[in-house]
């Protein structure tokens, strides 16, 4: 059984927007845009989480050669802690459709709600399901996202970032407590906030002016 969304609805000139990373603890928010060619069918499209590592990784290569036009777009972690982690989602989407080099008709965002676009726009709950397009683009920001992660593990080693991706899992939580925030860490976010307390520390002081 071939696993993956149905190519035949593939639009002309529609890009789809996704994002990874607003639960985390650390690092950015990635966002992707993506407008497909109908005329080259990418086989096994589906939700990045859906899809194994080495399937994504596959797939993040065949996106980049046969879109039309894909922009990867992130917001920071010091514009996390100063928008908070909606906004912050919000403007990074904006940055990934703005990028795009061709302008869509129509960008479909995945989730309840949009971000403010000079193109018209619609939002699609659980669209990296149904949408090729915002599946494409969950598939490149994810794959995107994981990289940083693993990049991090061995810039901030002993935080098993490179294998729970900054989610608050025990092990994180356990080493958040233990060591101590890092420079990439949300200071926003309640478990962080109260890493930097229980240090003697207050979060909001060390935030960005």
């Amino acid at each position: 059984m071939q696993i993956g969304l149905d190519f035949n609805l593939v639009e002309d000139l529609v890009a789809g927007v996704d994002e990874v990373g607003r639960g985390p603890l650390c690092g950015a928010v990635v966002t992707a845009a993506v407008i497909l060619d109908p005329s080259r069918p990418i086989l096994g499209l589906n939700d990045s989480k859906k899809l194994t590592e080495a399937r994504r990784e596959k797939l993040f290569d065949e996106i980049c050669e046969k879109a039309l036009s894909f922009h990867i777009a992130r917001a920071e972690v010091d514009e996390i802690d100063q928008l908070n982690i909606l906004h912050a989602t919000m403007l990074a989407m904006q940055r990934a459709v703005e990028g795009l080099h061709i302008t869509p008709k129509l960008a479909l965002i995945d989730g309840n709600r949009c971000p403010k676009l000079n193109v018209p726009s619609a939002p699609v709950v659980k669209g990296d399901s149904q949408v090729p397009a915002i599946a494409a683009a969950s598939i490149l920001a994810k794959v995107t996202r994981d990289r940083e992660m693993a990049a991090f593990e061995l810039i901030y080693p002993g935080y098993g970032i490179g294998g729970h991706k900054g989610y608050p899992t025990p092990l994180h939580l356990e080493a958040l407590a233990r060591l101590g925030p890092t420079p990439i860490h949300r200071r926003s976010f309640a478990p962080v906030r109260a890493a930097f307390e229980a240090r003697g520390l207050q979060a909001n002081c060390l935030l960005p002016v």
